[in-house]
């Protein structure tokens, strides 16, 4: 993902599954009110496009980059823009870094990374980046989630040994977790005077989201990218992963179960 960092989460059909039920309105609501037809976005770390088309929906006749780290995660942009028929309909897909974009300064009038900078190796330089492309008086929008402040019930130890197992493997792999609490330190440090700081939070209640939500970690925990680097460093064993995923299963199925997860978000003008 950048700078001596690696993608904790990987592109598993379970990762996917999470990350294309996100929407501008579940996901970006924060930017929303920020955005106008004919804008020019950048959107950094766009994985599977579902925000990003979203957003280009939103600015038309305006344009949209979408920037992802590997040709393989492009790709999914890609197909997901076929599969919406937005293909060339004023977005771009691009390879590049977020720690040194290879735009020119003042790009853009909107730049926006959605639960990019707890996975890079240096989120004050990305930020640097994003305002340095970004033209003066545009905003530049980021949204993290904050695994500390995740809250559950039942209090199931297996969910316990989940976030702790999580919060190691990320920050094994350069990344942090709990990036939420630190956006506004991070923008201050990257030079940004005007910051808007906010918080949202997906909740998961109801037996369907459950079942989505608890369903797709109970896999998520055994097959993705996560999974394998926690075996490879001793981490975890694979019966440790597989009591973590029952106990996502256990969450799922109780009727009384519930779960939070909050995210910062940051408006900062440039």
């Amino acid at each position: 993902m950048g700078v001596d960092a690696v993608y904790t989460h990987g592109h598993d059909e379970s990762v996917l599954r999470s990350h294309r039920w996100r929407t501008a309105e579940n996901s970006a609501g924060y930017l929303l009110p920020h955005l106008r037809p004919g804008m020019t976005l950048l959107d950094v770390g766009c994985g599977p496009g579902t925000i990003t088309l979203d957003l280009a929906a939103r600015i038309a006749p305006g344009r949209v980059t979408a920037v992802e780290v590997t040709a393989d995660a492009l790709e999914l942009a890609r197909a997901e823009a076929a599969r919406r028929d937005q293909e060339g309909q004023g977005v771009e897909f691009v390879i590049a870094d977020v720690h040194a974009l290879h735009f020119p300064d003042d790009s853009f009038d909107v730049v926006h990374a959605h639960q990019v900078l707890q996975h890079v190796g240096d989120p004050v330089t990305a930020l640097r980046e994003m305002r340095r492309v970004c033209r003066p008086g545009g905003v530049v929008a980021v949204r993290d989630s904050d695994y500390a402040a995740f809250a559950w019930f039942p209090p199931l130890p297996e969910l316990d040994e989940w976030l702790d197992l999580y919060q190691r493997v990320a920050r094994g792999n350069g990344g942090e977790p709990d990036a939420g609490r630190r956006l506004l330190s991070w923008a201050r440090a990257a030079g940004f005077a005007d910051v808007t700081p906010t918080a949202s939070v997906w909740c998961y209640a109801t037996p369907e989201d459950r079942a989505w939500w608890g369903g797709m970690w109970a896999d998520r925990v055994l097959r993705s990218d996560m999974a394998a680097q926690a075996v490879a460093t001793g981490a975890a064993t694979e019966a440790d992963l597989r009591r973590i995923s029952e106990g996502w299963r256990a969450w799922a199925a109780d009727p009384d179960g519930w779960l939070s997860l909050p995210s910062g978000e940051l408006i900062c003008r440039a």
